[in-house]
């Protein structure tokens, strides 16, 4: 299977992380066409078992995956090896990426799920800032509180939801409610700026599938959610109730 053919394979199952991959694509173009170099330089943070990582590899970009998971590294290699592409894999959190893979050596940090997690979102920021080349871009998910607060509120879960609404919760032992951070669009973008980066456009990404039971599970509907997707991904109102909010940031030069 050929890039082109992953891509494609990607596109026909028309979820809506694909938005954040059509984003991915026009900064690596637009990097490209600033470089002058067809293979970029990818660090993806928090990898996990691959799957974004694996796509940019059979682009012909130059990626290194960084995970404290030794088994979603092995993962990630069995994936790459499957579609006959090549990873870098190095063990660590992200809070230490420069330390781990050098400092403006990146035209790209990929950086989805993992802010949540990380013991220091803005020691994880300061890190992939370093990691940049000038010019380069960071791409940014992060779980949307506004998201969390609907889908409970709307399950009749009231506690849950105004429970997430308070600045530092305390843990709840057996509590329903997953415990990791989630972040709001103004606080996603001030970590990210005092970080020294460049915010760019947000957009939502699963407004109405991260927020209807069952949405998309109608084969027939599927064209017609991508599109409606597609569509609330930039409009402000809906992009702020999204279950992900995506921002690419960029260093300067």
């Amino acid at each position: 299977m050929t890039g082109k053919d992953f891509v494609d394979a990607e596109r026909r199952r028309a979820t809506p992380p694909t938005l954040v991959a059509d984003a991915l694509d026009a900064v690596l173009a637009a990097r490209a066409a600033q470089t002058g170099r067809t293979a970029l330089d990818v660090v993806d943070v928090g990898a996990g078992t691959g799957g974004f990582a694996v796509r940019l590899a059979a682009l012909g970009h130059h990626v290194t995956v960084v995970d404290p998971s030794p088994d979603a590294l092995a993962a990630a290699r069995w994936r790459a090896a499957e579609l006959g592409v090549t990873l870098t894999a190095v063990q660590g959190e992200a809070g230490d990426l420069a330390a781990l893979v050098g400092e403006g050596v990146a035209d790209l940090v990929v950086c989805h799920n993992v802010l949540e997690y990380v013991d220091s979102p803005a020691a994880a920021m300061t890190a992939i800032a370093r990691v940049l080349r000038a010019g380069g871009a960071v791409s940014v998910l992060a779980a949307n509180v506004v998201a969390a607060v609907l889908q409970r509120a709307l399950a009749g879960r009231y506690d849950e939801a105004r429970r997430l609404l308070d600045p530092d919760p305390a843990p709840v032992p057996d509590s329903a409610v997953t415990e990791h951070r989630r972040f709001t669009l103004p606080e996603l973008t001030a970590l990210i700026e005092d970080a020294g980066l460049r915010a760019g456009e947000a957009q939502g990404i699963r407004v109405f599938a991260g927020l209807l039971p069952g949405a998309g599970a109608d084969p027939n509907a599927a064209d017609a959610l991508r599109d409606l997707e597609a569509a609330a991904a930039g409009y402000p109102a809906l992009r702020d109730i999204a279950a992900r909010l995506h921002v690419v940031a960029f260093r300067g030069s």
